[in-house]
C-alpha cells in the first residue's frame, strides 16, 4: 500500500522514552502542543495524530550507503499505511504498461492496462471512490462516486489553471461521498490520519478486514515480525517463520500457499533474508533481482500567498480530508526536456490550525506578542500550495540489499539503501517549480518558495522515499532473468510465493501506486484460487 498515497501517512510511532498518546487529549494537553521534545514528532506529521508509524522505530534501523539518503516510512499497525494514506485512487494509464516500447526507458510490463482495467473496476466498485469522467488519456476514467463540490482557493486555482490551459480536473480520493456497500459517507470531522471510524475513508483495517474476519476463516497474528519464508526440499514454500515480539520467540506459521505483502522494502528484505540450501541468495533471487528497480515518486513542493483571499470573510471551508481538485499530467501530448510526467495535488486556505502551520511567518517576520499575532490572523487562509509528483526511472544506482554488519533487535538483518537522482528527475522537479509560480502569478499572488539550482536537493526536490511511494523492488515480467515475478504476482522460482504490494510494479508513473496495487492483488488472488483448485501450487 501506499502510501498512499504512500501514500503520505500522517502518525507518528512513540518512542521509548513516550508513552503512547491517548487519542482523547486535545493538543493542548501533549508536550509543546503535539510537536514533541525538540519539534521531533513533527517530521511523524504531529505526536497527536494516530501513534503507529515513523521514519525511524525503536530498534528497528536501516542504512543508507555512503552517498545516499533513503528515509523510509514503516507502519507497524494493523492495515499499515492504508491507516493513514491520503486515499489519493489514480489508475495508470495505458502508456504506463509500455515503458520500453514507449522510449526505451525502461522495459514494458507483462501485463496491459486491459488486462488490469476489470480489476480496477472491482476495485472502485467495493472501496468507493470518487471523480467525473473527463476523457484525459493520462490519466484514465473510472468508477465514481460523486465529487464534493471545490473550496474556495481550488475555485481561484482552477480559474488561474484555465487561462494558462493546464487541465484541473475534480480529485479522485477514495473517499465516500454518500453511503456505499453499507459504509457511511464522509461527514468532515477531521479526523481522517486515524483511520476514519465510520469507514468513510478506505482503509484496509476496517473496510476489508471486517469483512474477512466475518467468516470466521481468517486468524489474525498480530506483534509478529516476519523472519524468513521456509522452502522445503520440494523446492516449495512450506511455512514463515517469525517472531513473536511479546515472548521474543521464534515461531511458524505453515501453508499451503504465501501472500508477502509487507510493503515494497520489507518484501524485499524478507526475501533476501529467506536463505536456504536451494536459494542462498534468498527466494526468488536466482538472478540477483529483488532489490532492483526500486523507486519513489520525484516530488517538490511550493505555495504563496494570495491577497485576493486576505480579506476573504469567514466561510464554510468543509470537506474531504483531502484535496477536491488536483493537476493531472496534461502535457503528455508534446515533447519536454524531461521523460514522462507529474500530476499536481493542490492545498492551502483555511485549514483547521495546528502544529506548525506559522513556522514560516515566525521564520519571515520580525518580532513578537501582539504584532506577531495580527499578522498570523492577517495571513491566515491566504496560502495556496502545490506538490507535483512525477515519475522516477529505474536506474542501476538505485537498489536495496541486506546491510553485510547489521541486525535489528529481533536478530533480524537490516537493509542497506542505495538511491540517486537523475537528471531526468531533476528537470521535472524545476518544471514542477515553474509550474507553481506559473499559477501563482497567474492568481495574482507572491510565489514564497525559493529552491537552489545545485547541492544535494536541486530545484527542492524531496530526497528518495520521502513521498512513500516506493516500489519495484521485486517486479514483474515475461523474462525470470530479468525479474522476480511472472504477471500474476508469482515468483518465478517458487511457485506457491507470490508478492502483492508495491514490490512487482515495473514502472512508478506519476498515479499514486494504492489503487494498481488493489487491482494487481485482487487479479493475483483469483489466479491464486484458480491454480489451487487445480492442484498447481
Amino acid at each position: 500500500m501506499c502510501a498512499s498515497s504512500a501514500p503520505a501517512p500522517v502518525a507518528a510511532w512513540p518512542r521509548k522514552s513516550s508513552p503512547r498518546v491517548d487519542s482523547t487529549l486535545s493538543c493542548y494537553d501533549l508536550p509543546h502542543r503535539g510537536a514533541g521534545v525538540g519539534g521531533r514528532a513533527s517530521e511523524n506529521f504531529g505526536e497527536f495524530l494516530a501513534p503507529n508509524g515513523a521514519w525511524e522505530i525503536d530498534g528497528e534501523p536501516y542504512t543508507s550507503a555512503p552517498g545516499a539518503n533513503f528515509q523510509w516510512f514503516r507502519s507497524r499497525i494493523v492495515g499499515g499505511r492504508t491507516n493513514h494514506w491520503g486515499r489519493i485512487a489514480l489508475r495508470f494509464a495505458p502508456v504506463d504498461f509500455l515503458s520500453g516500447t514507449r522510449d526505451g526507458l525502461g522495459d514494458d510490463w507483462p501485463i496491459t492496462y486491459e488486462d488490469l482495467a476489470p480489476y480496477y473496476d472491482k476495485v472502485e466498485s467495493y472501496i468507493g471512490v470518487f471523480g467525473t469522467q473527463e476523457n484525459v488519456s493520462s490519466a484514465p476514467d473510472g468508477v465514481f462516486l460523486p465529487p464534493p463540490k471545490p473550496r474556495c482557493t481550488e475555485l481561484l486555482i482552477k480559474k488561474a489553471c484555465d487561462k494558462l490551459n493546464i487541465t484541473c480536473i475534480p480529485s479522485r480520493l477514495a473517499i465516500l461521498t454518500k453511503a456505499h456497500n453499507g459504509r457511511l459517507p464522509c461527514h468532515y470531522c477531521g479526523q481522517c490520519n486515524r483511520g476514519c471510524t465510520t469507514a468513510s475513508n478506505f482503509s484496509s483495517s476496517q473496510v476489508l478486514l471486517p469483512p474477512a474476519m466475518a467468516t470466521g476463516k481468517l486468524t489474525l497474528v498480530t506483534g509478529a515480525m516476519a523472519r524468513e519464508i521456509v522452502v522445503g526440499k520440494d523446492g516449495k514454500a512450506e511455512a514463515v517463520s517469525y517472531i513473536d515480539k511479546a515472548s521474543r520467540t521464534e515461531k511458524r506459521v505453515h501453508a499451503k500457499a504465501i501472500v508477502v505483502a509487507a510493503s515494497a522494502c520489507e518484501s524485499a528484505r524478507l526475501l533476501l533474508n529467506s536463505k536456504s540450501t536451494l536459494f542462498p541468495d534468498g527466494l526468488g533471487n536466482a538472478t540477483g533481482n529483488v532489490g532492483k528497480y526500486l523507486t519513489d515518486s520525484v516530488g517538490s513542493d511550493g505555495w504563496g500567498e494570495i491577497p485576493a483571499l486576505e480579506k476573504m470573510p469567514p466561510h464554510n471551508h468543509d470537506g474531504v480530508g483531502g484535496m477536491h481538485y488536483y493537476v493531472p499530467w496534461w502535457k503528455f501530448d508534446r515533447k519536454n526536456d524531461f521523460p514522462r510526467g507529474y500530476h499536481i495535488e493542490l492545498w492551502g486556505g483555511r485549514d483547521l490550525p495546528g502544529v506548525g502551520m506559522f513556522d514560516g511567518l515566525c521564520h519571515d517576520e520580525e518580532g513578537y506578542g501582539a504584532k506577531l499575532k495580527q499578522r498570523a490572523r492577517e495571513t491566515y487562509g491566504t496560502t495556496v500550495g502545490f506538490s507535483g509528483r512525477g515519475e522516477m526511472i529505474p536506474n542501476p544506482d538505485t537498489y536495496c540489499e541486506l546491510d553485510p554488519a547489521k541486525v535489528d533487535q529481533w536478530g533480524i538483518p537490516v537493509l542497506r539503501f542505495h538511491f540517486k537522482w537523475t537528471e531526468y528527475e531533476l528537470r521535472q522537479a524545476k518544471d514542477m517549480q515553474e509550474t507553481f509560480k506559473s499559477i501563482i502569478e497567474m492568481m495574482g499572488g507572491r510565489y514564497k518558495t525559493r529552491t537552489r539550482i545545485d547541492g544535494q536537493y536541486p530545484f527542492g526536490i524531496l530526497e528518495g522515499g520521502k513521498i512513500i511511494h516506493e516500489v519495484g523492488t521485486a517486479r514483474m515480467g515475461s523474462d525470470p532473468k530479468t525479474s522476480v515475478l511472472n504477471g500474476y504476482c508469482q515468483t518465478h522460482d517458487v511457485k506457491n510465493v507470490f508478492v502483492t504490494d508495491g514490490a512487482p510494479l515495473v514502472t512508478n508513473p506519476d498515479k499514486n501506486p494504492t489503487l494498481t496495487i488493489m487491482a494487481l492483488s485482487w487479479r493475483a488472488s483469483e489466479y491464486l484460487l484458480d491454480q489451487a483448485k487445480k492442484g498447481s501450487l
